[in-house]
């Protein structure tokens, strides 16, 4: 028989040989991955009811929870891998972890980029799991800040996943972060309406209208002449949620313009004045009406006299 079939031969029974060998570890390897999901589920529910107890920030019990997931899978297929490979030490196993580090890191830096923000998210908390903030161009609540992404519900009902990294990265306004937030209103009235009357109408009105609050007061402050009105600013405080706001002001404008009707407060609109004219009349490329056709001006006619 050739030579080269024998080699083939031997290797091929060498690679069965030592796949037999390593059979029974395979096996219980995967059956330590198999009892490491499970056993993660568990380590999950007792760290969050752990978490509940000990942890009084959201953010931290998410981030403790998210931990000890990570934890249990990494100490499970560390064990995997020492029982599917028997001659696998330690040092071997820290020296492959540590070039498998940084091949995965060239090829996942955006996720690993997303992961380390998260994690500050969650430890530096610069706005609560409820609170209605604006990243870039989306807006909305804030349902969960996770490893990899922040989770956004606009005011219509959109889910919006934003990488923890331009979370991270971006000027956040977060219209939740105080007890109160102030709405400005702007409403004109008629240059006969003497001022300080509609000044003290408006104030009076803004003040009793249902959830508008009364500390910060409400102010009142006439901020210019318009074109066809003298021009005033209601500003009044409500409770920071955006249903609040935009329920508050609904009431505002229906109370101040009924207070205006009461006290006979006219709120002009504008006022246009739109002239039509002929234009074959105007027609610059025919003479005026009564020249004749090729006559100079009075100047060329003294000049030629």
């Amino acid at each position: 028989m050739n030579p080269v079939i024998n080699r083939i031969q031997e290797s091929l029974l060498e690679i069965l040989g030592d796949l037999v060998e390593l059979l029974p570890g395979i096996i219980a390897a995967l059956a330590i991955l198999l009892l490491t999901g499970y056993g993660a589920r568990v380590a999950r529910r007792l760290a969050n009811r752990v978490a509940g107890q000990v942890v009084r920030s959201r953010s931290l019990q998410i981030l403790l929870v998210q931990t000890v997931r990570i934890g249990a899978w990494v100490l499970g297929f560390t064990l995997a891998a020492i029982i599917a490979f028997p001659g696998l030490q330690l040092g071997d196993l820290i020296a492959l972890l540590g070039l498998g580090s940084v091949a995965i890191g060239f090829a996942f830096q955006d996720i690993f980029k997303n992961f380390l923000a998260g994690i500050l998210l969650l430890i530096e908390e610069p706005f609560l799991l409820g609170d209605e903030i604006v990243v870039e161009d989306y807006e909305g609540t804030v349902e969960t800040v996770n490893i990899r992404f922040t989770k956004l519900r606009t005011y219509t009902g959109e889910v919006i996943e934003i990488p923890n990294s331009i979370v991270f990265t971006s000027a956040v306004k977060v219209l939740t972060a105080n007890d109160c937030r102030r709405t400005d209103l702007d409403i004109g009235v008629d240059y006969t309406t003497p001022l300080p009357m509609a000044q003290q109408t408006l104030l009076d009105t803004v003040k009793q209208v249902e959830g508008v609050l009364s500390e910060p007061m409400p102010e009142v402050d006439c901020v210019g002449f318009g074109d066809s009105s003298i021009d005033f600013k209601v500003r009044f405080w409500t409770a920071p949620q955006i249903v609040d706001v935009r329920r508050t002001q609904s009431r505002v404008a229906i109370a101040l313009k009924a207070a205006c009707d009461r006290a006979n407060i006219t709120i002009p609109y504008p006022i246009r004045t739109v002239h039509y004219f002929d234009q074959q009349k105007f027609n610059e490329s025919e003479p005026y009406p009564g020249k004749p056709v090729g006559q100079g001006n009075g100047q060329g006619d003294r000049k030629g006299m």
